[in-house]
């Protein structure tokens, strides 16, 4: 900012430096012209008469003829120029300012040479006052510079000490910290928001790790007590029921392993360390085995399953994994559906539908139910790991496809959309 008004100024000065000389030549131009002039139309004694009354404070003129002077002046300047060029000179007078500065140059005219001279030292004043003002002005800049930068300087570490101490509560395990963000939000305030973006994913992310560690706790406390209990009472039992006791005792445990099993599949398909069987498959096709595939079971629950084919699409993708996704939302929709339930499956061209006409999931629960071990039955009833939508989304999403829940008024709408 200092450095600005500088240049402001030092430009401001040299233009009217610039301007200063501008005027005096004009000045002295167009006197050059009409004393010239009067020497072609006057004679001696009118241009002398004309010479001698001319006022020194507009124009200082000094004729030279016949080793006199007639003018404002008793000796001619010596190696003065002839105009267009000038030279300055000083003056002295018997006055209060007893030195006068010209500017000036010498005109030849048929009576000999003429000196004009312009008064310049005026303006010489004008410009050291000039100077003046302007070493003040850039002084009080500099000054309240300093006084602004010092306060700025102030204003933000005060912001960095509480950053500091923000940072220091965030270290202690306080993840529900966030840092303020100003009226007028500048770039603090931008970084601020992009840390409280990161510390927001940061909270949702510990609450889904404590909700999938309340889940596990939850389903796997039933299991493991039962064997708990069973390796109790199996000293108890006759040897003709320990068979069937270490038989129960062991689908309790399949049951655990399954939950672990599935999560580890779950995060390699997500993390991408599973490798795809790549091959072209036909969605119609897919559709046709998945119907033959839950036909029986729907038929034991007495729910009618229906499907319908359109335009073929084929894909390149893991067929297996397909499969099971999609066969996973159709046990879905018989599981939840109940008996007598009509589930549908459409195919046209590279979207796949699943329908039933059972209660649904409500608007607030669609997108949680994709998340780990989430299940929407409190009682937990049905069996089941709470991880197969969170294993249908992962494997859709290392195909490049969409999956969107719906309402089908009643019941549920599965669209699962492809890259054609």
């Amino acid at each position: 900012m200092t450095f600005i008004i500088g240049a402001l100024l030092f430009g401001m000065y040299r233009e009217l430096i610039l301007e200063q000389q501008h005027q005096v030549e004009i000045h002295l131009e167009s006197e050059r012209i009409q004393y010239q002039q009067l020497a072609l139309t006057a004679n001696r004694q009118a241009f002398a008469a004309q010479v001698r009354t001319a006022d020194p404070k507009t124009i200082l003129v000094v004729w030279q003829h016949d080793d006199q002077l007639e003018g404002a002046l008793s000796f001619m300047p010596p190696d003065m120029p002839l105009l267009p060029d000038t030279k300055e000179f000083p003056i002295l007078t018997g006055g209060p300012e007893k030195l006068h500065l010209f500017t000036g140059g010498l005109v030849q005219t048929r009576y000999g040479p003429v000196l004009l001279a312009s008064r310049t030292d005026q303006l010489a004043t004008l410009i050291d006052k000039f100077i003046s003002a302007a070493a003040t002005a850039v002084a009080v800049t500099i000054l309240l510079t300093l006084a602004g930068g010092y306060l700025f300087s102030k204003a933000l570490l005060r912001r960095v000490v509480n950053y500091n101490r923000l940072s220091r509560r965030i270290e202690q395990g306080h993840y529900d910290t966030r840092f303020p963000i100003s009226e007028h939000p500048d770039e603090f305030d931008m970084m601020a928001n992009q840390f409280n973006r990161v510390l927001d994913t940061l909270q949702n992310n510990l609450d889904a790790v404590r909700g999938v560690t309340d889940n596990i706790a939850h389903d796997l406390r039933t299991p493991l007590s039962h064997i708990r209990i069973g390796l109790e009472q199996l000293a108890s039992r006759s040897s003709d029921d320990v068979a069937e006791s270490c038989a129960v005792l062991i689908e309790e445990l399949d049951m655990c392993l399954a939950t672990f099993n599935a999560m580890l599949s779950l995060t390699r398909i997500e993390e991408g360390q599973q490798q795809l069987e790549l091959q072209p498959v036909s969605l119609s096709e897919l559709c046709c085995d998945l119907e033959e595939m839950a036909a029986a079971v729907a038929e034991m629950q007495e729910q009618q399953l229906s499907l319908q084919t359109g335009v073929d699409c084929v894909i390149t993708g893991d067929k297996h994994l397909l499969f099971m996704a999609l066969y996973n939302l159709i046990d879905n929709a018989m599981k939840y559906s109940g008996e007598g339930a009509n589930i549908r499956i459409e195919q046209e061209g590279a979207v796949i539908r699943i329908s039933d006409n059972g209660p649904g999931i409500p608007d607030a629960d669609k997108d949680r139910v994709f998340e780990r071990l989430v299940r929407l039955d409190p009682s937990r009833h049905h069996a089941g790991t709470g991880l197969g939508l969170s294993m249908v989304k992962a494997i859709l999403s290392r195909h490049q496809a969409r999956i969107e829940l719906s309402d089908n008024h009643p019941g549920l709408l599965v669209t699962v959309t492809f890259r054609a």
